[in-house]
């Protein structure tokens, strides 16, 4: 039987709040934390924790620990790692809740290393089964799901964000308890300089849109006049994306075109790639466009709510009980009637605005 829980979260980009992925940890560790009869403690890192800890003063936890300072406002394995060793000693926990964040990534298991227990990454369920914490996760490449336990303490756990509904509550004035870390000079040898990022305008993956478009190899291929036509579909996709702020997913063989000297859509990297990955994309809707639906392709959308797919072949993957919808049409003309009248509703819908 589990005894004491710890939540670890780090502060997001601003430095002030948590990121969204922290909330849905969150709620399942107060959920487990009350089915169990668990205390429930937090421990944040930041350059300042306080506004974040106000934002979670109302979940059922006894302490809310922090590791705070200009050592540890930017993403550092060493400085993490230390920070979040510092918050484990201190609460003495037999599990571990945290969010699957590129940081704790890097820093969480070395974290189980140092106190010699066990690290899960990706879990997407922890629940009680007969008294005993059981955790659920997906593996090969999301074809099996696993569920299974650990005997060794403490239990790290970092959980992927879709799983869980987030925790909401109001903000209070937390009485944060810091925690003091001293980072030996070695541990300061890496900077951070700067973030570089991508245009809002050129970006293609929004992992919190509401509508996954996946591009096929089709779009690359010979079309009814005999010709491929790559910049006029790259100008269709990229229009569409524009107008909806969907995100942007492609298929394995239309992102392998590019090591075999073929026509590509000059946007798709293999990030973009759904299927065969082990990503799990989970946004509400999905709608695949020039793609057959086969069944590797089709397992990336495993946690996609609403699938619709446009293909000329009647017959093809997404026709058998894949889609829920499929229009038997050309891509080409569907889609750019579709931003033709996204283009309209916009246009309407700044004329409102503006009178």
């Amino acid at each position: 039987m589990t005894k004491n829980i710890l939540f670890l979260a780090h502060t997001d980009d601003s430095g002030a709040a948590l990121p969204k992925t922290a909330f849905e940890a969150l709620g399942s560790a107060v959920a487990l934390a009350q089915q169990s009869g668990a205390t429930l403690t937090m421990g944040l890192i930041g350059a300042s924790v306080q506004s974040a800890a106000d934002s979670i003063a109302s979940t059922p936890a006894a302490r809310i620990l922090g590791v705070t300072g200009t050592d540890f406002a930017d993403p550092r394995f060493a400085s993490d790692a230390q920070a979040a060793e510092a918050l484990c000693r201190a609460a003495s926990p037999e599990l571990v809740f945290a969010p699957t964040t590129s940081r704790f990534l890097r820093a969480l298991p070395v974290l189980a290393h140092r106190l010699q227990g066990k690290v899960d990454t990706h879990v997407t369920e922890l629940r009680l089964v007969d008294g005993e914490v059981t955790a659920t996760r997906w593996f090969y490449r999301q074809r099996l799901e696993g569920v299974f336990q650990r005997n060794e303490r403490p239990w790290i756990v970092l959980l992927d964000s879709g799983c869980h509904e987030p925790w909401r509550g109001p903000s209070a004035q937390a009485n944060v308890e810091l925690i003091p870390v001293a980072l030996p000079q070695e541990a300061k040898r890496t900077s951070v300089i700067g973030i570089r990022a991508p245009k809002s305008d050129t970006q293609t993956i929004r992992p919190d849109a509401a509508l996954l478009f996946v591009a096929g190899a089709g779009w690359t291929k010979r079309q009814q006049d005999g010709k491929s036509h790559p910049e006029e579909a790259e100008k269709i996709i990229l229009n569409f994306l524009e107008n909806s702020g969907a995100s942007l997913g492609g298929s394995k063989s239309l992102v392998d075109q590019s090591g075999e000297n073929q026509a590509v859509l000059a946007f798709m990297t293999h990030l973009n790639q759904v299927g065969q990955t082990g990503a799990t994309p989970r946004h509400p809707k999905g709608l695949s466009t020039c793609c057959h639906g086969e069944e590797p392709h089709v397992v990336g959308w495993r946690f996609i709510n609403e699938r619709r797919a446009i293909n000329l072949d009647p017959n093809c993957g997404w026709a058998r009980g894949k889609a829920d919808v499929l229009y038997v049409a050309n891509a080409f003309e569907v889609m750019a009637k579709v931003n033709e009248l996204l283009a309209a509703a916009k246009k309407e819908k700044s004329a409102v605005a503006s009178d």
